[in-house]
């Protein structure tokens, strides 16, 4: 394995005004790349010539490499080949590759990461990590950054109010957002991101295409691994990976999909209609969560009816993921509000376990906890007992409706891998078997599709249409109109921690805003 920093390479002649220089002239070269993970071939004698000027995308089928070969360019990776850097010493900019990854891995004050799902929510336990802005001066001095450089980029971001917040509280789209406020403000002369829109809302989405236009202009090479279509104006190469090698195509238009999933029937378990013990599920009055003097939700009230469908929506921080803690049986201050739930008043005398048998969850907060030794068949079959990974048995009917469904996911040859070494849109794929495992009354789907690609979305919100075809009462968290089940006919949103009560909101003429 070769990875090395040569002299400055003047860049051959061409037209671009980028600070690089012109079009041309190679700024990293990667020569006869091998790699392998658990056993299997990712990126095979793959070649690549990244030139001054050139900002790329890669996308393409999940499990093709395209992580594996980021994590290789930043030198997180081992591998067999050669990888060549040309930094622009004329470059006020640091002469370095950098990673961002699809996961934010934050440690507690002592460097362990070792948290539990729940931990968030516990007033007890959540001030064990940094805030906010004390990461933020850690990463600046680590890396010799004025303060005030960040700021504008905060403010596009809509992270400005999170300075306080301790990492451990922020939700999936907060976290990728501090993602992006270190490496915007690092400002390196190869940023690479894993997923960068995964997560968040409609305005940042828009803004964080300025912001990657503004720093390609100062000079930063910019590689995404992305199949999004909505990209900045400063992409100009696409690319894929074929078969360990990289296959350049000409727009973000032309990347390979998945192979569309075969149609197949509801497993007949799951064709059943649930056992409603309520018809009202949810119904908060007047609920408010704050945390000293930061107020997360204000004033909520809500009612869910069985057999309702409803879409969850607000900016990222915006509330919905406490909301959603508050009917799992999750967040602590749930017993101090006045929440019914399945026709019982919190803190009557039922159990968590008396709450979560009734209801189907999956969110993103839940993946990044999941259980690291957990296969997938262990996963899915972790939902009977509602647990964070396996450590009971099952019953042999239980075990016959995993088999269905692992059948039903296409996860068959998968079901005795480890979980986490799998593309991440079959993790999702499996945590979505798990949640619905148990025929719940209530489904809470969390961004459900996050990591999953634009055919694995479609196929799965038709697999959503389908479970509420059959009785099931369904909250779904979505940012993108475009990417929802069609059985969705009721919406909520919120907007710093309040419910935004405007008769124009609606998703079609059967929508009501409670």
């Amino acid at each position: 394995m070769v990875y090395k920093n040569p002299p400055l390479t003047p860049p051959k002649e061409g037209n671009s005004s980028s600070p690089l220089g012109r079009l041309g002239g190679d700024f990293v070269h990667i020569s006869h790349l091998n790699l392998q993970y658990a056993g299997q071939v990712v990126l095979d004698d793959l070649n690549w010539s990244i030139h001054n000027g050139e900002n790329w995308v890669i996308g393409g089928k999940s499990g093709t490499g395209k992580t594996s070969l980021a994590k290789a360019i930043a030198g997180q990776e081992k591998f067999a080949g050669e990888i060549t850097f040309h930094f622009n010493e004329q470059l006020n900019l640091p002469a370095r590759a950098y990673y961002v990854s699809n996961w934010y891995q934050f440690t507690n004050l002592e460097g362990d990461r070792n948290f539990y799902y729940q931990q968030r929510y516990n007033k007890f336990q959540k001030n064990d990590t940094l805030t906010v802005y004390a990461d933020l001066m850690h990463f600046g001095a680590k890396n010799n950054l004025q303060y005030a450089d960040v700021e504008h980029i905060l403010h596009a971001l809509g992270f400005e109010n999170c300075k306080d917040t301790q990492l451990i509280e922020l939700s999936s789209g907060e976290h990728k957002k501090l993602q992006l406020v270190q490496a915007l403000w690092l400002c390196p002369q190869l940023l690479i991101i894993d997923e960068p829109f995964t997560g968040l809302d409609k305005q940042s989405r828009a803004n964080l295409l300025d912001l990657f236009d503004e720093i390609s202009h100062k000079g930063t090479t910019l590689i995404l691994i992305t199949n999004d279509q909505h990209l900045p104006s400063c992409i100009n190469r696409f690319a894929e990976i074929e078969n360990g090698k990289l296959k350049v195509v000409q727009s973000a238009s032309d990347f390979s999909q998945d192979n569309a999933r075969e149609k197949k029937s509801l497993p007949y378990f799951l064709q059943r209609e649930p056992a409603v013990t309520s018809q009202t599920m949810v119904e908060l009055k007047n609920v408010s969560v704050r945390y000293g003097d930061k107020v997360v939700l204000k004033n909520v009230s809500w009612t869910v009816h069985a057999g309702e469908k409803w879409l969850l929506q607000g900016p990222n921080g915006s509330g919905k993921s406490t909301l959603l803690s508050l009917l799992n049986g999750d967040h602590p201050q749930a017993y101090a509000s006045d929440i019914w739930l399945f026709g019982t008043k919190r803190g009557s005398g039922e159990s968590i376990w008396d709450i979560k048998e009734k209801i189907g969850i999956i969110s993103p907060e839940m993946h990044w906890y999941f259980d690291k030794s957990a296969t997938v068949w262990h996963t899915i079959a972790s939902g009977f007992y509602d647990s964070i990974g396996w450590f009971i048995d099952v019953k042999y009917e239980e075990k016959k409706q995993i088999e269905q469904l692992l059948d039903f996911f296409d996860l068959l040859p998968n079901k005795d891998q480890l979980l986490h070494t799998l593309p991440l849109g079959k993790q999702r794929l499996a945590l979505l078997a798990r949640t619905i495992i148990k025929n719940p009354q209530l489904l809470i789907l969390d961004e459900p599709c996050q990591g999953l690609d634009i055919a694995q979305t479609t196929h799965f919100n038709a697999v959503v249409d389908e479970l509420c075809a059959h009785g099931k009462t369904l909250i779904y968290v979505g940012h993108y109109e475009s990417q929802l089940p069609s059985c969705i006919d009721h919406k909520l949103i919120l907007e710093r921690g309040e419910v935004i009560r405007d008769p124009s909101i609606a998703i079609s003429s059967k929508v009501i805003c409670k």
